[in-house]
């Protein structure tokens, strides 16, 4: 037997789920007793070892200098450099520790992508039970090549991808790999090729769980040739796209760089050829111009704002992992689910039961074992409901699932849909103890069904069967009926609840029993083909959290749209959907993964707005669908907890995965982690994200007409050619105890009470838009005015130009202080008496900037570094009366901004 086929090309076997195993193996040249171990060696020095490849990794220096590869972080540097031209080396040192605080923060945050390959890695199977010259023996997962007979059982991880030799009632959890939250059924005969991965159960996936049953399969596909694989070359191509934020920051940085050099080259014409002022004091005024123009404090403002919004996001249950993820979850305009797991709880559970005499409902959620069984709002027991008891008993007892309790959270030891008929027997008080099994016949998926022969604590021998409907039917002659006696089976009665509970996204289990032959030990499928005594139906849903249905109607109330993208199939998701809220449209419109493989990305791209709800997709439709919307300009979130959601996770805006029951590679792929696997926490997170963008907005609309009042006083005097009202060294001064502190009082501000009931912001739009820039001008006017304006009544009452210029920059000062309390709103008025109120990081910022500036006025050190001089209570008196006056000049010009608003509505 050859490694490789008589061309010399890897052995392939192409489609192997759609052709007969005999087949696979013959394009494998392999057979039921396995490779010799010489033929293994081989073929694993042809194929490579059964493991993940390692990503190649950058640099780390390289990685590091990328991120000083930024136009804000240019002005920062060029600030650097203009504060080291002016000698002072210490605010130079500054400057420059702030720029490699963002690149020390953009390099630990990196490298997402190459973690979440670590963390599939990690899902593969360290051991493999394989058949090698005969002889079954346990090896490392990684020596295993195609060709390779392999054996699992009843809690294996799957080793590689395989094509089932042989199946006994074996059924596979996939739900990490296609969404699905129920156990696939695995069997032996080929299933037609354009089936999707859910419904491939002729193979196995390497990275899956098996709950029951056994199986011999051949080993079709290794490494990264494995689905495993196929997700982590999806993973490694993923574009990471950037952020709304860091988008507009970028767009800003450019603007704002082009605009100083241009003002500075206009001074220097100006003052040379109208005033003919000295070449040296020009470039003086063009470098004082520079220094006041440049936003240094923005890119701190910035990270600083977003590490404590993460803070903020922490104390509600969301984990960032990326600083920028923060401000674009307040950007969001869809959010992309998965459903189990994250809109449900994937813990099954049974929510309806029906019999002959009644229609019970069961409440209560998962697999704790509490809630109610009631018929018309009122407690149903066993003990006074005879048909009831009878169904729980065979439930509970035609069942090999246990539940337990760890950690205080209640777990499932077996399938999960038994798991939730065994919760059921809890909450009804069911009594197992007495009861012994004598035989089984154990599900299998041709037959769908199980049966049990038991005896019950008197010694009477019955035998229990459960099973589809469809099965129990046909091996059913009678019912229990109302009364509780026998009688003809009516199975008009019950398809009508079968598809009632279908309908609803139930899985319907039926029951049925009926006395054992005295003195039978054995049981066999002849047995039970007929004259079983019908017992009714039980429905199982995966639920929705409760939780979660109050958040989708949340955000929907603040214009986010909400899809549900599942390996379920459509029937489920749409009733689901329903349920959750998403949809309202009893035929609301699914499409499944075999329709979009049909459609072109086009076609995609031109309904995917419609569509609420994608069933039965695999991790390169979610990928489509995101990039999808994303052609519209909306801002994705998605969120999930499988492997197959880490690449829709890395191309979405935010990717947000579950802390408790997501796998690794999507915790790391994700941008938030949610600690509480709650949806609602994502509401949450997006209300926050909202506060922190409106922070940042407040933030930047009162750090811009700072800077730029700043740079207009030195721009008025070199155009009007008077002595500069401000030093350089002076307006570093203003930018670093007002700009930097007083803006970041406002990223402590709370809520505003409208948050979540606003519209998305535009996909796009600017972070300050076009009714902001004119209260920048407005308010930039007002601070520059008033500043030439004091230092010129100085030099009239004959100060000296020392202590001029130090009444100017407190003027500059006090009046940026004012300012600060119009922009603690953004739109509505600051004219009432909340604004004292609700966020004392204003006054603890405005006393400690009062603090410094009179250390700034008096201090004799103070004096000597910055040329300032003390000033007299004159002069506090009227800045503070001008600072008031800019207070309510702003206020008017906000009321006319909303004026304007009004109209244009």
């Amino acid at each position: 037997m050859n490694e490789t086929s008589q061309t010399g090309a890897l052995l392939q076997a192409h489609d192997p789920y759609a052709r007969p195993s005999q087949e696979v193996l013959a394009d494998l040249e392999s057979n039921p007793q396995g490779l010799s171990v010489g033929a293994a060696q081989k073929r694993l020095a042809a194929y490579g070892p059964n493991l993940l490849a390692a990503p190649l990794r950058r640099n780390p220096v390289l990685r590091f200098l990328s991120h000083f590869n930024d136009v804000l972080i240019y002005v920062l540097l060029a600030a650097a450099v203009l504060k080291s031209i002016f000698g002072d080396w210490i605010d130079a040192a500054v400057i420059l520790a702030v720029a490699v605080i963002n690149a020390v923060i953009g390099f630990l945050q990196e490298g997402r992508a190459e973690k979440a390959l670590d963390g599939i890695r990690r899902m593969l199977s360290l051991h493999a039970h394989v058949r090698r010259d005969g002889v079954w023996v346990y090896v490392e997962a990684e020596g295993l090549v195609p060709g390779d007979i392999v054996r699992v059982k009843s809690g294996d991880k799957v080793p590689a991808d395989a094509r089932l030799i042989e199946a006994t009632t074996l059924r596979v959890e996939e739900s990490a790999l296609t969404g699905e939250s129920v156990p696939t059924t695995k069997k032996t005969s080929p299933v037609p090729p354009d089936s999707g991965i859910g419904d491939r159960h002729s193979m196995l996936y390497s990275g899956t769980i098996v709950t029951t049953g056994r199986g011999i399969g051949v080993v079709t596909a290794s490494g990264v040739d494995t689905e495993m694989g196929r997700i982590q070359s999806m993973l490694t191509g993923v574009q990471n796209l950037a952020t709304p934020l860091t988008r507009q920051l970028d767009s800003f940085g450019k603007k704002i760089t082009l605009l100083i050099l241009g003002v500075a080259a206009i001074m220097l014409v100006i003052g040379r050829l109208l005033h003919n002022q000295e070449a040296n004091d020009l470039l003086s005024a063009a470098i004082g111009f520079a220094v006041a123009a440049i936003p240094e404090g923005l890119p701190a403002l910035v990270t600083i704002t977003l590490a404590l919004g993460v803070q903020q996001m922490a104390k509600r249950r969301a984990i960032v992992r990326k600083l920028t993820a923060v401000e674009t979850l307040g950007s969001v305009t869809t959010v992309c689910s998965d459903k189990t797991g994250t809109l449900t709880r994937n813990e099954m559970t049974v929510r309806s039961a029906v019999t002959r005499a009644a229609h019970y409902q069961v409440t209560g959620i998962g697999y704790e074992p509490v809630g109610v069984i009631s018929i018309d709002d009122e407690p149903a027991a066993l003990d006074t409901r005879p048909d009831l008891s009878e169904l729980v008993t065979v439930m509970a007892l035609c069942n090999d699932a246990r539940i337990t309790e760890e950690d205080g959270r209640w777990r499932v030891v077996g399938e999960p849909t038994e798991g939730a008929l065994r919760t059921l027997a809890l909450k009804t008080n069911f009594e197992a103890a007495g009861w012994k099994r004598i035989a089984v016949i154990p599900f299998e998926s041709d037959n769908k069904f199980m049966a049990t022969l038991d005896e019950d604590p008197t010694g009477k021998v019955r035998i229990l069967l459960k099973g589809a409907p469809g099965e129990v039917f046909k091996r059913s002659s009678r019912q229990l009926s109302a009364s509780g006696s026998p009688e003809p089976i009516d199975t008009a009665f019950w398809n009508k609840y079968v598809e009632e509970l279908s309908a609803q996204g139930l899985r319907v289990l039926a029951a049925a029993s009926v006395t054992a032959a005295d003195g039978m030990v054995d049981l066999n499928i002849d047995d039970i083909d007929d004259g079983m005594l019908f017992l009714g139906l039980v429905g199982i849903v995966d639920p929705p959290r409760p939780e979660a249905i109050k958040a989708i109607a949340t955000m929907q109330s603040a214009g986010i749209r909400v899809k549900m993208i599942t390996g379920d199939h459509a029937g489920t998701a749409r009733a689901i959907s329903r349920e959750m809220g998403i949809t309202s449209d009893l035929n609301a419109r699914v499409i499944t993964g075999a329709e979009l493989e049909a459609m072109s990305q086009d076609q995609l791209i031109r309904i995917v707005r419609e569509v609420d709800v994608f069933a039965r997709t695999s991790p390169e439709h979610k990928l489509r669908i995101v990039k999808a919307l994303q052609a519209h300009k909306e801002v994705v979130a998605m969120t999930g907890d499988g492997v197959n959601d880490a690449p829709a996770l890395t191309r979405s805006d935010v990717g947000v995965a579950m802390g408790i029951k997501g796998t690794e590679a999507t915790k790391e792929a994700a941008d938030i982690v949610l600690a509480d696997d709650n949806f609602a926490t994502i509401g949450r997170a997006i209300e926050e994200g909202r506060r922190i963008r409106d922070n940042l907005q407040k933030s930047i609309v009162f750090l811009l007409p700072t800077t730029a009042a700043q740079s207009l006083v030195i721009l008025v005097a070199v155009l009007f050619g008077f002595t500069l009202p401000l030093q350089p060294a002076q307006i570093l001064w203003v930018n670093l105890i007002t700009a930097v502190t007083l803006s970041l009082a406002l990223a402590y501000e709370p809520a505003e009470a409208d948050i979540m009931l606003r519209q998305p912001r535009k996909p796009g739009a600017s972070l300050i838009g076009r009714a902001y820039v004119g209260r920048i001008l407005w308010v930039a006017l007002l601070i520059s005015g008033a500043t030439v304006a004091v230092f010129f009544l100085e030099l009239a009452a004959g100060s000296t130009l020392a202590q001029a210029q130090t009444t100017a920059v407190t003027m500059l000062t006090l009046s940026q202080v004012a300012f600060l309390f119009n922009s603690r709103f953004l739109q509505a008025s600051s004219l009432k008496f909340a604004v004292l109120l609700g966020n004392p990081a204003i006054w603890i910022s405005t006393g400690a900037l009062l603090m410094l500036q009179l250390a700034f006025v008096y201090t004799p050190f103070m004096n000597l570094w910055f040329r300032s001089a003390p000033i007299g209570v004159r002069e506090w008196g009227y800045t503070l009366g001008l600072s008031a006056a800019i207070f309510l000049f702003v206020e008017m010009g906000k009321a006319i901004e909303r004026v304007v608003a009004r109209r244009q509505k």
